[in-house]
């Protein structure tokens, strides 16, 4: 699993679609917001084991 902290959704779902495009992922659409605190996170797996060509 990943957890992607950024300033903003944008960001958070770039990096996703930078790693997507190397290996194989389960993308998520949302991400989640802690009361208080600045910034979103986005959580998602990534498949070490193989490449997104394959």
């Amino acid at each position: 699993m990943v957890e992607v902290a950024a300033a903003d959704d944008e960001t958070a779902f770039a990096i996703q679609q930078l790693l997507a495009a190397r290996r194989a992922v389960a993308p998520d659409d949302r991400t989640t917001r802690d009361p208080g605190e600045p910034g979103v996170r986005l959580r998602f797996f990534l498949n070490l084991h193989e490449d997104a060509d394959t």
